[in-house]
C-alpha cells in the first residue's frame, strides 16, 4: 500500500493583470515573442495546481525508488515532467498522454502500474498564448519569456509546439543499487541530436524560491510531433512556434513516508550540482 505524508504549499498568488504586461514587453526593440496575439484564458479554476511527488534534492541525492504510481498521478493532471524507478528515463506528459523517454532516446507509453521517485504535474489550462516571430536558441528563449511573464515569483506550465531547426536532448538508462548521486548519472547519460524537426516542449518555470525543492527557472522536456521520441531538453534552435503559458496558482508536494528519503541529508545546498544536471 502507498503511503504518504501530505505537505503542501498553501500558496495562493495574486494574478497580475497579463494584459497590461504584454503591452510593456511587445515595445521593445527586437523582441521575439509576438504580444499583439496574445490570447487570454480564464484563471483561479481548481485545477491551478502544481503537484508534486518528492523534492528534486532527494532525486539529486539518488532517492530514486518510485513511490507513487502513474495511474494516481495522472488523478492530478494531463501535462508535465519527471522521471521513474530506478531513474529508468525521462517522463513527459502532455493531452493527458503520458511517455517515458528511455536511453535508446525512443519514447514509449507509461504503464499505469509504473512507479515515479519525483515528478510535477497540472491539469494544464491555457491562460496566455503567444508565438515566436523569429529564431532563437534556448538561452534566448529563457531570456525572451522571463521578459514577457508576469512574474518571476510565480509557477508556469510551459508548452512549445516548434518547428526546431536542431534540439539535443538526453535521457539516463536505468540505475541499480546502491544508486550513484544524479550528477554521476548524467555524466555518462545518452545524448540525441534532432534536426529539422517539429515537437512538443513540455515543462515549468518555477521561482527562485523553491530551490532545493523544485528546479529553479526552467526544467523542460521534448518529444517529436510523431511521439516516437525525445528527451530533457539540453539545447535547441527554435525557428517558429506557439507557446502556451498556464499560469498557477497554488503548489502541493507530497512526501514518502520512508525508505531512503528519511535517511538522505537535504540540509545542503546543491544547486552547483543542479546547474550541471540540468545543462
Amino acid at each position: 500500500m502507498k503511503k504518504y505524508n501530505m505537505f503542501a504549499f498553501g500558496v495562493l498568488f495574486a494574478f497580475i493583470l497579463l494584459s497590461g504586461c504584454m503591452e510593456q514587453s511587445g515595445g521593445k526593440e527586437g523582441m521575439s515573442i509576438d504580444a499583439e496575439n496574445l490570447t487570454v484564458g480564464s484563471t483561479g479554476s481548481g485545477n491551478d495546481v502544481l503537484y508534486q511527488v518528492s523534492t528534486i534534492d532527494a532525486l539529486l541525492q539518488g532517492v530514486y525508488d518510485g513511490v507513487e504510481s502513474f495511474e494516481e498521478l495522472k488523478k492530478h493532471g494531463d501535462f508535465g515532467i519527471g522521471t521513474f524507478d530506478a531513474l529508468e528515463g525521462e517522463m513527459l506528459a502532455v493531452d493527458g498522454d503520458y511517455y517515458q523517454i528511455k536511453s535508446d532516446g525512443i519514447a514509449y507509453p507509461v504503464r499505469d502500474n509504473m512507479t515515479t521517485p519525483f515528478a510535477t504535474v497540472t491539469s494544464f489550462e491555457t491562460d496566455e498564448t503567444f508565438r515566436v516571430k523569429e529564431p532563437m536558441n534556448l538561452t534566448e528563449l529563457e531570456k525572451h519569456l522571463d521578459e514577457t511573464l508576469p512574474s518571476k515569483n510565480l509557477f508556469y506550465a510551459i508548452r512549445i509546439e516548434g518547428t526546431f531547426s536542431s534540439m539535443k536532448a538526453r535521457s539516463v538508462p536505468k540505475q541499480e543499487r546502491p544508486y550513484p548521486k544524479l550528477v554521476d548519472v548524467t555524466a555518462t547519460q545518452s545524448v540525441f541530436e534532432f534536426e529539422d524537426v517539429n515537437g512538443t516542449i513540455a515543462g515549468f518555470r518555477t521561482p527562485d524560491y523553491v530551490k532545493g525543492v523544485n528546479v529553479p527557472g526552467y526544467h523542460l522536456h521534448f518529444i517529436t510531433e510523431d511521439r516516437k521520441a525525445g528527451g530533457h531538453v539540453l539545447d535547441l534552435d527554435l525557428e517558429s512556434g506557439n507557446i502556451s503559458i498556464d499560469i498557477t496558482n497554488s503548489f502541493f508536494m507530497e512526501l514518502p513516508e520512508d525508505g531512503d528519503f528519511y535517511k538522505i541529508d537535504l540540509s545542503q545546498d546543491l544547486q552547483s550540482e543542479i546547474e550541471l544536471v540540468e545543462k
